[in-house]
């Protein structure tokens, strides 16, 4: 069984180089990890750091790593786009370059997959023990307040209009089998890309399992980079995009019809 993590980077100098020790530090007990870091033409030095992480990796068994380097910044979604069609993994996961989750939850994102109980999981941040958890910085409560509200309302719009009750529709924790995307075309850029993905993933047959893991939100001041203002409206159109277009280039059947 082998592993893709993916890791779309941007301007993450303050973080990625401990994320990416950590990402390559976490054991896998019987599970070869292929490490593909995908660096979007940084400003603030995030490339040299993935330079230097890539030319001092010292070969270890069952581990790989690799870049993508791309000549400027075209989205996250593009990016793990980008890092789908090199990917040679049995299971992909896409992690972020901050520090706001826990590698440590890999092995429980894991399991249900390996054990063959499903195809795709959800690394929930509202499932645990603490209940919600999206925005917590202390710097700027109206603004926390409001992106709290926001995420509320798109949870609910996306179970409607998917029929579906997922607790966290937007994690980035979404760990799913390589087959999965077979047949299935993604176009989406941004932050738009996650809603695609798992309303694609969702026609295809493949509902995903809700797994609870841990989270510490980061403010805009640590480097977060939606656009309050501007990307909620791609993510509407993503939304119904993917939920109403056609699947795939046939007649509207799914080319992934395997269930999990």
């Amino acid at each position: 069984m082998k592993l893709t993590i993916i890791v779309p980077v941007y301007n993450e100098a303050a973080t990625v180089g401990t994320l990416l020790e950590r990402v390559r530090d976490q054991p896998l007990p019987g599970i070869d990890k292929e490490i593909l870091i995908v660096e979007s033409n940084s400003t603030d030095g995030s490339r040299k750091i993935v330079e230097e992480f890539v030319a001092g990796h010292a070969a270890r068994p069952g581990t790989t790593i690799g870049a993508i380097y791309q000549d400027r910044p075209r989205g996250k979604g593009h990016a793990v786009r980008q890092a789908f069609a090199a990917a040679s993994g049995d299971i992909l996961l896409i992690q972020d370059a901050d520090l706001e989750y826990e590698v440590a939850d890999y092995p429980d994102l894991l399991e249900p997959i390996i054990e063959g109980r499903c195809a795709f999981v959800l690394g929930s941040r509202h499932m645990g023990a603490d209940g919600w958890k999206i925005r917590k910085f202390g710097s700027a409560a109206p603004l926390c307040g409001l992106m709290n509200v926001g995420g509320v309302l798109f949870r609910a719009l996306f179970n409607v209009v998917f029929a579906s009750r997922l607790t966290d529709p937007t994690t980035m924790y979404k760990v799913f089998r390589a087959d999965c995307l077979k047949g299935l075309k993604f176009t989406c850029e941004r932050f738009d890309f996650d809603y695609e993905l798992l309303g694609k993933l969702m026609r295809s047959g493949f509902m995903p399992l809700e797994i609870p893991v841990s989270y510490r939100s980061r403010g805009f001041d640590e480097g977060k980079k939606i656009r309050i203002f501007r990307d909620p409206l791609t993510w509407v159109v993503a939304i119904f995009r993917c939920r109403f277009s056609r699947l795939t280039a046939g007649e509207g059947q799914p080319v992934c019809a395997v269930r999990g």
